[in-house]
């Protein structure tokens, strides 16, 4: 008996050691092997999986190489923003693949692709993301199908142009604490240095601190940090081979991010906690974006939980914050680089303004700096690529994709694409845009600074109507150019960055 006993117990073991053995063989090397064979046979073109880290090593390298120095304000910054793919859009096509560790990556640029992808949400996902990243975004941006659409309903009042006008005055509060302080510094030679990336990247907290929590500001600065420092962690680690598990091995970075998330909990948790309960007793939802989106999920049936609720509370603060702060800093650079576009721009908002306080309503007759600032997104695109996944086999046009692929729609070399955008795509023409982003496009899906289709970024218009209001005041005071000790250097951390600030030299307007 005791020997059948032990013969069954070592057939199980071996079973199942078995078992995993066959599926960890699978993960690294037949399943990747079998699908660049079905992509190839698709007409894409990439180096040949090699085993587990795929292409990663050699990214590693590129991104090394391409950091090491800055570049020329003249120089393309695809070779150093996206290095591996600028290298394989030159050495293959511009619809090459590239390895992931173990998983293939397709490139898409085909306007058309684009369109079905964006507009099929269900056929094509978002990528299952990194444990790591979701600790920073796990909301609306990473749910998909029922939860996605519910939370979309839900959060979607909160931006509606009517709660954003009640949002205004802590727009304004925020720009005129930064302009106020420039003021100073320039007071008395009339001119001085200033490194507008801290600026700008401290105005977009102070701006977000106040229109997502009100009177809990305080815990609103403390809640951005922590998220920055969260941002650099996940980034240093998406630099590497993601085996699962690993985040649960005490490294000294897997510490940190599990602290760091600790305490975020806690934060949003007591705020939300407290305003939830205040609403119950009776007390008006605040005009801020925690109050309107407490508000919406107490009116429908199916709610969201208190943790999804802190979720949406730190996607609103993180995303809010990344994508306005990047679309002004380089504004500043590209405007102090073209100093004519940059006296049109101040032309403009002295003509409909004045020195007066801008309102919203008059926000939107911006027609000069609406097109200097799509023309910004196009060349500095916030989030340079967007991508997709494929669960099981799916027909994308004349393309058979397999399950098990991401698919990458690069959105920086699709904004440079001169096939799209013409021989002057790497220039800074806002004019292009002069009859909108449709004429621009010729109605093309070319244009994705805030993605397409139904999931399209809900806080756009938040993002621009912030940054319009922060450009006229800075332009009615201020004119600028930039420093000799600027030294050009995009990099992507999360989003698209300028590595050594962005140093201005900031006038006293006459």
């Amino acid at each position: 008996m005791e020997v059948s006993i032990q013969s069954i117990a070592l057939a199980t073991i071996l079973t199942v050691l078995t078992t995993w053995a066959w599926r960890v063989l699978n993960w690294v090397w037949l399943r990747p092997k079998t699908l660049e064979r079905l992509l190839r046979q698709q007409g894409f073109s990439g180096k040949p999986y090699t085993f587990l880290f795929g292409d990663l090593k050699e990214d590693s390298r590129l991104f090394r190489e391409a950091y090491s120095k800055p570049i020329a304000l003249s120089d393309d910054i695809k070779p150093r923003v996206l290095p591996f793919w600028h290298q394989s859009s030159q050495t293959y096509a511009k619809d090459s693949f590239m390895w992931i560790g173990p998983t293939p990556r397709v490139n898409i640029t085909n306007p058309e692709q684009i369109k079905e992808i964006f507009s099929k949400i269900y056929d094509y996902p978002k990528p299952v993301f990194h444990p790591l990243l979701r600790s920073i975004a796990d909301g609306l941006l990473t749910h998909e199908g029922e939860k996605w659409a519910r939370h979309r309903k839900i959060i979607n009042p909160a931006f509606h142009m009517e709660k954003l006008k009640l949002m205004s005055p802590a727009f304004y509060s925020s720009c005129t604490e930064m302009v106020d302080r420039w003021e100073k510094l320039v007071s008395i030679d009339r001119s001085c240095e200033v490194d507008v990336w801290v600026d700008l990247h401290n105005l977009t907290c102070d701006v977000i601190s106040r229109t997502a929590f009100g009177s809990y500001y305080e815990e609103g600065i403390r809640i951005f940090k922590l998220q920055e420092e969260q941002a650099l962690l996940a980034n240093k680690a998406l630099q590497s081979v993601y085996i699962p598990g690993w985040r649960f091995v005490p490294t000294t970075m897997n510490r940190r991010m599990k602290s760091i998330e600790k305490e975020l909990q806690a934060l949003l948790m007591d705020i939300v906690g407290r305003r939830e309960k205040a609403m119950r007793a009776g007390e008006a939802a605040s005009d801020d974006l925690l109050g309107l989106l407490l508000e919406s999920n107490m009116r429908e049936n199916v709610r969201m939980s208190l943790h999804d609720m802190i979720e949406e509370c730190k996607i609103f603060y993180f995303a809010g914050q990344e994508t306005t702060s990047v679309l002004l800093v380089w504004t500043m650079v590209l405007l102090s680089v073209h100093s004519h576009w940059q006296a049109r721009a101040r032309e403009e908002v002295l003509q409909i303004f004045g020195s007066r306080k801008p309102d919203f309503d008059r926000l939107s007759h911006l027609k000069i700096v609406t097109m200097i600032l799509n023309e910004v997104l196009r060349l500095y695109p916030p989030v340079p690529m967007l991508s997709r996944t494929v669960r099981e086999e799916t027909k994308l046009g004349k393309l058979s994709i397999p399950p098990g692929v991401q698919l990458l729609m690069p959105t920086l070399l699709i904004h440079h694409d001169k096939e799209l955008w013409g021989e002057d795509a790497e220039e800074f023409k806002p004019e292009r845009f002069a009859e909108g982003v449709s004429k621009a496009t010729k109605n093309q899906v070319s244009f994705l600074p805030f993605g397409w289709g139904p999931r399209m970024c809900i806080g756009q218009n938040f993002a621009m109507i912030e940054v319009k209001m922060a450009l006229a005041m800075i332009l009615q005071r201020f004119t600028f150019e930039l420093s000799p000790s600027y030294a050009h250097a995009p990099l992507i951390v999360i989003t698209l960055q300028p590595e050594y600030g962005a140093q201005v030299i900031l006038h006293k307007a006459n």
